[in-house]
C-alpha cells in the first residue's frame, strides 16, 4: 500500500467515524440555557451600583457600546475641521 493510499484510507475511516457519530450527537437532548446569578452589592456600595436584573445589565452594556461607537465616529466628525489645512500638512509631511 502506497503512502497516498494509506492517507486516503485514513480519510475514509475518519469520515465513516464522523458519519456514525453524527446521529448519536443529534439524538442527545439539549440542556436548557440558564443565566448565572447576578452578583450582589457589597456592603457600603451605593444603591444603583450593582445591576438588579439581566435587562438592566444589558442596557448598561448597550449604553457603553453606543459610547464606544460615538468615539469611533470622531474622526469623521473632525473631517470638516481638518479639510482646510490638509494641503499644508501634506506639504509639511513632504518636507521631512
Amino acid at each position: 500500500m502506497t503512502k497516498t493510499q494509506r492517507i486516503l484510507a485514513a480519510f475514509a475511516l475518519a469520515g465513516a467515524a464522523a458519519g456514525l457519530a453524527a446521529p448519536a450527537a443529534t439524538a442527545a437532548p439539549v440542556a436548557p440555557l440558564t443565566l448565572p446569578d447576578l452578583p450582589t452589592a457589597a456592603p457600603g456600595m451605593p444603591e444603583g451600583a450593582a445591576p438588579s436584573s439581566v435587562q438592566e445589565l444589558g442596557g448598561r452594556l448597550n449604553g457603553g457600546l453606543n459610547e464606544l461607537n460615538q468615539l469611533m465616529e470622531v474622526p469623521n466628525q473632525l473631517q470638516p475641521v481638518i479639510a482646510p489645512v490638509q494641503p499644508l500638512t501634506d506639504l509639511l509631511g513632504g518636507l521631512e
